[in-house]
């Protein structure tokens, strides 16, 4: 369960978020869009812990989240926009440097990285560095990387953006994996396609949320 409280987010005087309050209960996606700067990414880098909250408070089966180390201990994944790997490793290694941090068995990551990039059809590509990737390559290694972690709560900020149809419908068949496996997801999106395949969707515009389709 994701558990957002009257949450505001600022940056200085300027306010990102404004007293945003929805719950996500595990098992459903949400989608949420708007306009860029409407404060999409900011409220899903606050329910990740990456950006700290003005007001209110977030919480993940239970825990009040409010810093990042402890909401990724917790299963809180966030797949970024920009994708957020390090160019200089390969795809495979992306993908294994949560998996070891997490101290899970070695035999375990290799499965797991394997059945990840089989997923979003990259498999033949683990070997490759991410900066020789394609951009679309490199968000659909992002998104192998945040279901491998298997957390309580995926947040996927534009995952599809720079997606063809094919691999558009891959990831969104991904992410209902995810949540049919137990996960709250949330999902930043421009991309009416997206919003309207999740459960749940709510516009974001100048930092207000409203509903378009409650869940």
């Amino acid at each position: 369960m994701i558990r957002v409280s009257r949450v505001t987010v600022a940056y200085g005087e300027v306010v990102a978020v404004a007293d945003v309050s929805f719950d996500v209960p595990p098992g459903f996606v949400l989608a949420v869009s708007g306009p860029s700067g409407a404060g999409k990414s900011s409220l899903l880098w606050a329910i990740a812990g990456a950006v700290p909250v003005a007001s209110g408070q977030i919480e993940v089966d239970g825990l009040v989240i409010t810093d990042r180390p402890a909401a990724a201990a917790h299963g809180v994944v966030l797949i970024p926009q920009g994708n957020g790997l390090a160019r200089v490793l390969t795809a495979r290694e992306n993908l294994s440097m949560p998996l070891l941090a997490d101290r899970r068995p070695a035999d375990e990551v290799d499965r797991v990285i394997e059945e990840s990039l089989t997923a979003v059809g990259l498999l033949e590509s683990g070997d490759h560095l991410v900066e020789e990737l394609s951009g679309g390559e490199q968000q659909r290694v992002a998104v192998a990387r945040g279901i491998a972690q298997r957390g309580k709560a995926i947040l996927a900020d534009e995952s599809t953006s720079e997606l063809d149809g094919t691999n558009r419908e891959r990831v969104l068949d991904l992410l209902r994996t995810q949540a049919d496996r137990g996960a709250a997801v949330v999902v930043a999106t421009h991309d009416p396609t997206v919003a309207e395949a999740a459960d749940g969707h709510a516009l974001m515009d100048e930092g207000r949320l409203t509903w378009v389709r409650r869940l």
